[in-house]
């Protein structure tokens, strides 16, 4: 059932808001716990659509999982190999963790090509070249993967990657812990999920070593025993999304739970941008900000600008007195909010060498839009408020996939915002 939102938009908003678990972690993680010798629990789990497509396909494998109140138990330990449903896995590019994972318990893996966001290409040519030098045979056919090994099975290896990939780094963490020998991953992405993973990993007792930097050790180990709750760090992507809608439509917005640490790229851009924040331990907050300087943005991997952050950080940028300009070199394609925010009024566009520029755009007005993707649906939801009059967002099952409880936080800040079902 496809879902819109409907915001009311033109009111101010204050209060406090929680930031939940890391959506990226939470997607690595789950996949990770079919590696465990023991039934998992984990802590802070944000309630996101992807939580429970992920536990649909653990299901279709007779692992157990059970989910209520941020925590979500699986119980592994009566996996049996079936086919993956295809549908959940369309649903989410993330399953494609379940490679690595699969590839890790039974030494061999069966995944129909993932779907997820369309933001342009995301090959998965280096999460293979990884699988190949750990001993496996991969072949592909009819959007299937399949991945095999020998009677030998996998063994560590030495692998460089040719561009830094969260993904591929994840995948092959899950495919080399249970490896025998040792695995060198080099230009291993440094993302703070990366050390969620390895932090849970190496609680259960595998040897993952300098992950959060670009060269990881992993020594493979026989099994790996859950004995505590691994509690999820909190979504810095999340945190970002809140941090602007503070600044554009806030009169002093209190945000809990946040690694200052894991945002210093992004709160850096919003202070160049005027805004006063007060980072105090693991919270901070937006007073309400009435001026706003343009600036410029460069996306680019961790621990630079999160390709992540572009677009909930665009609508914020409509408020500055003069032109921004964003540069995404993760994914130049990620454009699909521009059209969109236009039909609200705003003045942005893009040119053909994937600068985005943003123009003083402080008359928007609410009308029909579509979000194509998580973080564009989150452009859209800010937009909206900031708009005078009803926004409707289409699709709107994009922003439940990544935005935990989200009418609640917002509902609780003192906006007018609800999700129903689309008309058929």
């Amino acid at each position: 059932m496809n879902k819109k939102m409907i915001i009311n938009g033109g009111r101010r908003l204050a209060g406090d808001v929680t930031i939940g678990g890391a959506k990226n972690s939470t997607v690595a993680l789950i996949p990770a716990t079919i590696l465990a010798d023991t039934p998992v629990r984990f802590d802070s789990v944000p309630d996101i659509a992807d939580v429970y497509n992920l536990q649909i396909i653990l299901n279709s494998m007779n692992v157990k999982s059970k989910f209520q109140h941020s925590i979500l138990d699986v119980d592994p330990t009566e996996i049996k190999e079936a086919a993956l449903p295809s549908t959940a896995i369309k649903s989410l590019r993330a399953s494609y963790y379940f490679m690595g994972a699969l590839l890790g318990r039974f030494g061999r893996a069966t995944v129909t090509f993932p779907g997820g966001d369309n933001i342009g290409p995301r090959p998965i040519d280096q999460h293979i070249k990884g699988f190949k030098a750990l001993g496996a045979e991969v072949h592909e056919e009819n959007d299937t993967i399949y991945i095999t090994t020998g009677t030998n099975g996998l063994h560590g290896a030495r692998i460089f990657l040719d561009m830094v990939s969260v993904g591929a780094t994840i995948n092959i963490i899950l495919a080399a812990v249970k490896a025998p020998g040792q695995t060198i991953i080099e230009n291993a992405a440094r993302e703070p999920e990366i050390i969620d993973l390895a932090t849970f990993l190496n609680n259960m007792g595998a040897k993952v070593r300098g992950a959060g930097t670009d060269v990881i050790r992993i020594e493979g180990v026989l099994e790996l025993n859950s004995r505590a709750t691994h509690t999820i760090i909190p979504d810095r992507i999340e945190a970002g999304t809140y941090l602007s809608l503070a600044a554009a439509v806030g009169d002093g917005i209190m945000i809990h739970n946040i690694i200052p640490e894991h945002l210093e790229s992004f709160t850096s851009k919003m202070i160049e941008m005027g805004v006063d924040l007060q980072i105090d331990g693991d919270q901070i907050y937006v007073p309400k900000t009435t001026q706003i300087t343009p600036i410029s943005i460069k996306t680019s991997p961790y621990p630079g600008f999160a390709t992540d952050l572009q677009q909930p950080i665009t609508p914020v940028l409509m408020l500055a007195d003069g032109e921004s300009k964003i540069l995404d070199t993760i994914y130049p394609k990620r454009v699909r909010h521009i059209v969109e925010l236009r039909r609200l009024g705003a003045d942005i566009a893009s040119a053909v060498e994937g600068v985005i520029t943003v123009n003083q755009s402080t008359n928007l007005v609410g009308s029909v839009v579509q979000a194509a993707e998580i973080r564009a649906g989150a452009a859209l939801m800010i937009a909206g408020m900031m708009a005078d009059g009803q926004t409707v967002i289409k699709a709107a099952d994009h922003i439940l996939r990544g935005y935990d409880r989200v009418v609640w936080k917002l509902t609780q800040l003192g906006a007018d915002v609800e999700i129903i079902a689309e008309d058929n």
